[in-house]
């Protein structure tokens, strides 16, 4: 099938399976843009050498882990000068430690992230300026109360790490956010779908900023590793008016130009113009009481741009031909593997009934008796495709069901070393030295694509 026939086909199944309104058109001169197709992406495009830093601007990070946005960003240009790393419910702070390792500079802050914030109230110092935000924060309970005693009545709960975000975007106004997150966000909480991400994109419009989210799978673009993530790209616009707003999601955006996506028919110019899909009305504590209510569904799809309260969502089709790398070209010789990575003979039949299918009755504790079923895993995991996603689980000798598991050329079953699960996230091998090997495997499984996100970093100066 040629690529016309596919994008033809494409956007119909698209517009056929959700049955959803068209919602605009775009100016004719972005006809043969739209169309056009795309040079391949991702792996296998050749590398530009280290910018000099500073010269793309100068970036703060955010729950920094062991630096997957710096080790991503700073080769591009970006100019790391101050960035967070804590770990509350350790006393050894692992992710920091690894971090400094890399980066001696002085520009890590290894304390709660909500006291330094707490700080700025009195010191503008204590973060300084930047041009670029960057973070991976985790998916919790982002609801608000209004209270007349802050700057815009907004109070967060206590402890939810979006609010420690907010306000430093408020208190810095940099150019632009990038931010990583669970896909979980864009239909959490299972009561209300899609009210914390309906919060967030209110509260970037409060503050002047046009957003653009999307749901990723790194290995739609090529990297070794289905990881399946929500990325935000949001940028600062007081005064100007955006137009086009589904061009910018199909072609002019920093992640539509980034990670390519397959058009649609209800792009095309020859269409009517329509309102957006979602409109964020009221305080955001207003939000927090009545948005997704009636929701069976989250109504914000995997992609979308939100201008203004107003916003625009489609579900797209990743586009990439480009070379597609493997599990297989992760793992190393045979020879490099510790003992302790290969599997007994007598620890063989438990894995395979962890991974295998199930449908059996069991007893709870209160004595009730129910029937357990789930679907199986590979076992063991192919190497011709990319790897599942890695967990912070992934670490340790007991069987599991997530952990991966390889056959070695001499028909051993092993698990995966720690230089193998840092490749499969783009870090250099012996990125997270230092620390045991269950923490190793835990940090990448908190850990990000750093590829994916450097390819998204050259566009973000567009």
């Amino acid at each position: 099938m040629s690529a016309r026939s596919r994008l033809i086909v494409a956007g119909r199944r698209a517009t056929a399976d959700r049955r959803r309104p068209v919602l605009g058109s775009e100016p004719s001169d972005h006809r043969d843009v739209i169309l056009k197709r795309v040079p391949p992406q991702g792996v296998g495009v050749k590398k530009p050498k280290d910018a000099r830093p500073g010269s793309a601007g100068t970036m703060v990070e955010l729950f920094a882990g062991v630096g997957g946005f710096r080790a991503a960003l700073e080769p591009l240009g970006w100019q790391t000068v101050w960035a967070n790393q804590w770990e509350p419910s350790t006393k050894t702070q692992h992710a920091a430690d690894c971090y400094r390792r890399h980066w001696n500079d002085g520009s890590l802050s290894n304390e709660d992230i909500n006291s330094v914030v707490d700080r700025l109230e009195f010191d503008d110092g204590a973060i300084p300026q930047h041009d670029l935000l960057v973070g991976g924060f985790p998916c919790q309970d982002y609801s608000v109360a209004k209270t007349l005693n802050q700057a815009h009545g907004i109070e967060g709960k206590k402890g939810v790490l979006w609010w420690a975000i907010y306000r430093i975007i408020e208190a810095k106004q940099p150019k632009l956010v990038f931010l990583e997150n669970v896909d979980r966000l864009l239909k959490s909480p299972a009561s209300q779908r899609g009210r914390d991400f309906a919060i967030i994109l209110a509260c970037l419009s409060d503050l002047g900023y046009l957003v653009e989210w999307r749901v990723v799978n790194a290995a739609h673009y090529g990297f070794p590793q289905r990881r399946r993530r929500v990325l935000i790209v949001a940028r600062r616009i007081v005064g100007a008016k955006p137009k086009a707003p589904l061009v910018w999601l199909y072609q002019s955006g920093a992640l539509a130009r980034a990670l390519p996506v397959w058009p649609v028919e209800d792009v095309q110019p020859s269409l009517p113009a329509r309102r957006a899909d979602v409109e964020l009305r009221g305080h955001p504590a207003q939000i927090t009481q009545e948005f997704g209510w009636t929701n069976a569904v989250t109504p914000f799809r995997s992609a979308g741009v939100m201008w203004d309260r107003k916003v625009w969502t489609r579900d797209v089709e990743s586009m990439f031909d480009g070379k597609q790398r493997t599990l297989g070209d992760v793992l190393v010789p045979g020879d490099h593997v510790p003992g302790e990575f290969f599997i007994s003979d007598g620890q063989v039949d438990r894995w395979a009934y962890l991974k295998g299918p199930k449908h059996e009755e069991r007893t709870a504790a209160n004595g009730h008796r129910y029937f357990y079923s789930e679907g199986g895993i590979a076992f063991p995991d192919r190497t011709d495709a990319p790897s599942r996603t890695i967990l912070t689980g992934e670490g340790g000798t007991s069987p599991s069901r997530f952990k991966h598991v390889v056959r070695a050329k001499d028909g051993r079953l092993r698990r995966l070393t720690p230089v193998e699960l840092e490749c499969l996230n783009g870090f250099r091998p012996g990125w997270t030295e230092g620390m045991h090997d269950g923490r190793r495997a835990f940090m990448m499984g908190n850990a990000l694509v750093v590829g994916l996100i450097a390819q998204v970093g050259k566009t973000l100066g567009g």
